[in-house]
């Protein structure tokens, strides 16, 4: 691939991920200055906003570590993100799906890292039907971008081999 149409594809990338950054601090800041903790708005009978606040990772996993597991989780999500920026830059920008899971999975790491370092645990506030672990915006660019990572891993490298023949 062109050097300029990679580098170009690279910024966008990181452009992605830093709307998913903008995109999910805001949406905590507004949730953290207009709910008390476990208030719960209820726009239809599966879809809410609460406030909750996770000191573990994903369905709380870690959350009863005493403490520790802010500086772990911290340490996985800086490490993880640092890959992420390099992998983003290595990546063959023709393979649209990698490089836009990636993108994803690296804003809402930052998204997440930002919380744990400033506050020592997560926000969360979104919950579809109430018996599911609420999660943010992060956490949605996380899942995403690892499907279209999946997706990318089944279906992009089938695409590259019926290329080279």
């Amino acid at each position: 691939m062109h050097k300029g149409l990679r580098e170009r594809w690279t910024w966008i990338c990181y452009a992605i991920a830093a709307v998913v950054i903008v995109v999910d601090q805001s949406s905590k800041h507004i949730v953290v200055a207009n709910f008390y903790e476990g208030e719960l708005m209820e726009f239809t009978s599966f879809f809410a906003f609460t406030l909750r606040y996770n000191p573990g990772a994903a369905f709380s996993m870690f959350a009863d570590w005493g403490g520790v597991q802010q500086y772990f989780l911290s340490g996985l999500s800086a490490v993880v993100s640092l890959g992420l920026i390099f992998w983003i830059a290595l990546v063959d920008k023709t393979r649209k799906f990698e490089a836009l899971g990636l993108a994803l999975v690296l804003g809402g790491a930052v998204g997440n890292l930002y919380d744990r370092v400033m506050m020592g645990e997560v926000v969360d506030f979104i919950i579809f039907f109430h018996w599911f672990p609420a999660f943010n915006i992060a956490d949605s660019a996380i899942t995403v971008g690892a499907a279209l990572l999946i997706l990318d891993a089944f279906f992009g490298r089938h695409s590259d081999a019926e290329k080279a023949n």
